[in-house]
């Protein structure tokens, strides 16, 4: 029961993630540098105390390609939500970095099976579908930043997958990117102004939707085998859909929830299949 609620809370954070931003850059007049310059800084500053309860001596972990990495996708993250809804963002974040993750795979040699395959295809033809020209499309430009910041968080995971301490580096990532934050915090203050909301929007979520949140994961990771770990992450896009219902008054389109079902179920094929033919 406490891994399971420990999942749930995890997986609520990581949808929050979005919710927030879409708040912040909708409704709060928000800009992305101080956004996310605030949002590094708040998850800094979370995590090294969350490592300072744990121990006396704080070691700063990660690597600086894992800051390029993480930098990238929180940059990028925040330009698209201003142009995109909550659900679809989220959408086109965890379609790219599972496709992103596949790519990587079969790049380094795996050859995943028919079933494998055949679930990608159903998940990109969903994306294929969800980015199409029409009237319900999401913005290009958004979708096209959001494809390269769900990228960058597929090449974050790979470059952490060798972490015998994930939270330790997840934290040395963070506080490595804290000066860039602090730069990117007076740029965007210096030029467009920061409101309070937008501030608390993200201090919210560096410090509990990311920070606590990665804390509260990495927790219950252990207990979670691989394929049922990347499946409950399957609700992340679906949690971000009703929370930007619930809070922004977002429209859930049948194209988008369309092509939910076609990623969400295709990628869940994909990740089934590929367990079963490695055990």
């Amino acid at each position: 029961m406490r891994i399971i609620a420990l999942t749930v809370i995890a997986m609520i954070a990581f949808a929050a993630n979005s919710v927030l931003a879409r708040l912040a850059f909708a409704t709060a007049g928000a800009e992305p540098l101080s956004y996310t310059g605030i949002r590094l800084a708040a998850g800094a500053a979370t995590l090294a105390v969350l490592l300072a309860l744990r121990r006396r001596n704080v070691r700063l972990g990660g690597s600086w390609s894992g800051v390029a990495a993480l930098f990238g996708y929180a940059i990028l993250f925040s330009i698209a939500y201003i142009l995109l809804g909550a659900g679809t963002g989220a959408l086109i974040l965890f379609a790219s970095v599972q496709i992103g993750m596949l790519g990587w795979a079969v790049y380094r040699g795996d050859r995943p099976g028919l079933i494998e395959w055949l679930g990608f295809v159903v998940a990109f033809g969903g994306l294929v579908y969800l980015l199409s020209p029409g009237v319900v499309a999401p913005n290009p430009l958004g979708a096209l930043l959001m494809l390269v910041a769900g990228l960058c968080w597929a090449a974050y995971t790979l470059i952490g997958r060798a972490s015998t301490s994930p939270l330790d580096d997840t934290a040395g990532n963070f506080m490595r990117s804290s000066p860039l934050a602090v730069v990117m915090i007076v740029a965007g203050a210096l030029t467009h102004g920061v409101s309070l909301a937008a501030v608390i929007y993200a201090i919210v979520s560096g410090a509990l939707a990311s920070g606590l949140g990665y804390a509260v994961w990495y927790t219950a990771l252990p207990s979670l085998s691989r394929t049922r770990a990347a499946i409950v992450q399957l609700t992340v896009p679906a949690i971000a859909g009703a929370g930007g219902v619930l809070f922004i008054g977002e429209a859930l389109s049948p194209r988008l929830v369309i092509a939910t079902i076609a990623i969400i179920g295709g990628v869940a094929l994909a990740v089934i299949s590929s367990s079963r033919r490695r055990t």
